[in-house]
């Protein structure tokens, strides 16, 4: 399966109940990543490719060594910004 295809799959789990949850952020195991595309191995160029194509679709793919978190990059958008003061030294 192409990364374009996975991550459509990724992006229609978001809306899907499940976990206790109606919708919203989720963890998915890699070996389960890797069936979704069916692949024995998972290259950074693979890791690349699904979290842009996540991205074009307005959402983050945050690689956990052992598993992936999918998040809407919306959830972003009112974190608190680091100025430049903010970080001079005192």
């Amino acid at each position: 399966m192409q990364h374009d295809d996975v991550a459509k799959q990724l992006q229609d789990l978001y809306a899907v109940p499940f976990g206790g949850k109606g919708s919203g952020r989720f963890r998915i195991p890699e070996k389960l990543v890797k069936e979704m595309m069916g692949r024995r191995r998972l290259y950074p160029e693979d890791r690349t490719a699904l979290a842009r194509a996540l991205f074009e679709r307005g959402f983050v793919l945050i690689d956990m060594d052992t598993f992936f978190v999918v998040m809407s990059a919306n959830s972003f958008v009112n974190y608190r910004r680091v100025g430049k003061e903010t970080i001079a030294p005192k």
